[in-house]
This record gives structure tokens, sequence and C-alpha cells, in this order.
């Protein structure tokens, strides 16, 4: 079964950080770009990271522009998305996704997603 799994949600305060990671299941992480993607309660759905199959090429919303970082650990097939500064407008439901291509777009298309993780920044 091919699938992907993403972790590392919570509940943090404003300002806090959290590290979300995105692994593979069924098949091989390193031949697909992955993008995070979240989703607040009545707002659409919002791409927030990219990374490309090398990990050479990243893109970020403006949202989180300087304070979210994309990586990846092909060796160990594990993507992360590394949450800092947290405000309360960040928290959603994160979900990780696999393109086939081998560069990167928040608009790309997606079409193997995870089952997503809760982030919630509050005090």
């Amino acid at each position: 079964q091919v699938q992907l799994v993403g972790s590392g949600g919570g509940l943090v305060q404003p300002g806090g950080s959290l590290r979300l990671f995105c692994a593979a299941s069924g098949f091989t992480l390193n031949y697909y770009s992955i993008g995070w993607f979240r989703h607040a309660p009545g707002q659409e759905r919002e791409g927030v990271s990219c990374i490309s199959r090398s990990g050479d090429i990243t893109n970020y919303a403006d949202s989180v522009k300087g304070r979210f970082t994309i990586s990846r650990d092909n060796g160990k097939t594990t993507v992360y998305l590394q949450m800092n500064s947290l405000k309360p407008e960040d928290t959603a439901v994160y979900y990780c996704a696999a393109d086939s291509a081998w560069f990167c777009l928040l608009n790309g298309k997606y079409d193997t997603w995870g089952q997503g993780t809760q982030v919630t920044v509050s005090s």
C-alpha cells in the first residue's frame, strides 16, 4: 500500500517551534518532490512549502518565509518541516504530499497525500 505518513503536530504557544515529519510507506520517497500544505477551518487549503527530489530547490508561501524551513534526508526517506516563530494563524491540519516531478511547485500535481497532522498555536 502506497502512503505518506505525516507526524509531529501538537499544541504550542505563540513564538514556539514544531518539527513536522513526512515518511513514505510502500514507495521510495527519493523519487518525488514533496510539498507541505495546510487547511484551516473555513479557509482554502494553502501550499506552505515544497522541496525537489534532490533537495536543491525549495519554495515557500509568503506567509511562512523566514520562519519555516523544509529539508529532506533521502537516506532516511523523510522530509521535515521546521516551523519556528509560530503564530496563531499557523493553526491548521498540515498534510504532506508527493509529486513525481523532479522540481517543486506549490501548485504542482500532488497525487499522493498523507493523513494530516494537527498544529495548534495558542496560549
